[in-house]
């Protein structure tokens, strides 16, 4: 009966994820292959790559409010469709119209159906979820929805330098329309709250539900979204052709640059399942969330700036995959402790919030890499830098552990 019982309530966070990593397809095979590609989709500088990998999420900031207002007059299985339909075509536009012009609307309007994806799947796993098990239904979410980033990012790696940009553009988009009948399909919100109801969820509760904490979760959100979804994902393919050239002999088989830096990113993807479900699994235990989340913080500000080293090439594969273990940690722990919060807040306001912070780092990041990128050790400060800020991060986060003198333990969100 519990196993039944635990299926139901996750069977609709899994749907949403599957739909998710879907749509995902093209936008993450955007990212290794148009700084190497960008002239057949009719760019005329590599600035304008910079751009139109973040305008998708500045296209956010103004419409994810707007997004969040939408999801408090219509279910969350509307708002998702809307995020299919959009998805699927603008990534096919990426295989039809060329030109800078036709570009920043089609990731204008993918910035649009992201806002959908992101508020509402965080919403669905905030209803769905059981209370003692958020860590883990956060973990197989996130994990679910970028095996879409692990197929686009390897897939797409691999076949662009066959087929061409526009093909699998077209290739991808199709099958992000798949999601369309899964989500007609589904049932969720059919019987369950709907997003007006979830709001009335609220009860202030001790440490989570105080202003300033809140803040610490938002800015955390923000920069480590810069770091990881902006900086490293946008900057990795320039990266590996700066250190190893164009073209990478490994195990005397030669390799182009977008599929070695699509089949690093992909690894990760491939562990995001189990490794964000197992660490969120450890996060509901009674020890909480804040000292795992503190110790990755520390082991990631050691590692991040190694990725701009010029190692050996194993070992510099060795050092990047790290970097992206640590990302599979923080963002799993991070959205959880957000869920905690929102628990104690208006659901739909406060991931709205949390969620417009995010996109403006992830903005932020490509635009700043390629900007100083240009410097005389351009990916040396990029990357230290980021060490940097994460260990800034970790000794925010101690600070604020031993001043309240707790952590987000099992008994506060049992309690709910």
């Amino acid at each position: 009966m519990a196993a039944i019982k635990n299926y139901l309530s996750a069977k609709p966070i899994i749907i949403v994820a599957i739909v998710t990593a879907l749509s995902l397809l093209g936008d993450s095979m955007l990212y290794i292959a148009l700084p190497i590609y960008w002239e057949t989709a009719g760019l005329e500088s590599i600035w304008q790559v910079g751009v139109l990998l973040s305008i998708n999420r500045f296209i956010r900031l103004p419409f994810n409010p707007f997004a969040g207002w939408i999801y408090k007059h219509i279910s969350l299985k509307a708002g998702l469709i809307i995020a299919v339909l959009l998805g699927g075509f603008t990534t096919i536009g990426y295989g039809v119209f060329e030109g800078f012009a036709a570009w920043v609307i089609l990731r204008a309007l993918w910035g649009i159906a992201w806002s959908f994806f992101r508020i509402g799947g965080l919403s669905v796993v905030a209803v769905y979820a059981e209370n003692n098990k958020r860590g883990s239904s956060m973990g197989l979410y996130n994990g679910l929805y970028r095996t879409g980033s692990l197929v686009g990012m390897l897939v797409g790696g691999l076949l662009v330098p066959i087929l061409g940009l526009s093909t699998v553009s077209i290739a991808f988009g199709l099958l992000s329309l798949l999601g369309l009948p899964l989500m007609l399909s589904s049932k969720i919100n059919q019987v369950e709250e709907t997003p007006g109801k979830i709001d009335t969820m609220a009860e202030e509760k001790p440490f989570i539900g105080r202003t300033a904490n809140k803040a610490v979760i938002i800015v955390s959100g923000f920069l480590i979204a810069m770091l990881y979804q902006g900086i490293v994902t946008s900057t990795m393919s320039s990266l590996i052709e700066h250190f190893y050239g164009e073209s990478i002999s490994i195990w005397n088989v030669v390799v182009s640059v977008t599929f070695l830096s699509g089949l690093i990113q992909a690894v990760r993807w491939t562990w995001e399942p189990f490794l964000g479900k197992t660490v969120g699994h450890w996060s509901d235990g009674a020890s909480g969330r804040l000292p795992i989340f503190i110790v990755s913080l520390i082991f990631a500000g050691g590692v991040f700036g190694l990725v701009s080293a010029k190692l050996p090439l194993w070992l510099w594969i060795a050092v990047t995959l790290l970097v992206m273990a640590g990302a599979t940690i923080l963002s799993t722990i991070l959205d959880t402790i957000a869920l905690d919060t929102a628990k104690t807040a208006n659901v739909v306001s406060f991931l709205t919030v949390y969620t417009i912070f995010q996109d403006v780092g992830a903005a932020l990041g490509p635009a700043i890499s390629y900007i100083v990128i240009q410097l005389d050790a351009g990916f040396t400060f990029l990357y230290w830098g980021g060490s940097f800020i994460l260990l800034i991060l970790a000794a925010i986060w101690t600070v604020l552990a031993k001043r309240f003198n707790t952590f987000i333990r099992k008994e506060i969100y049992e309690s709910y």
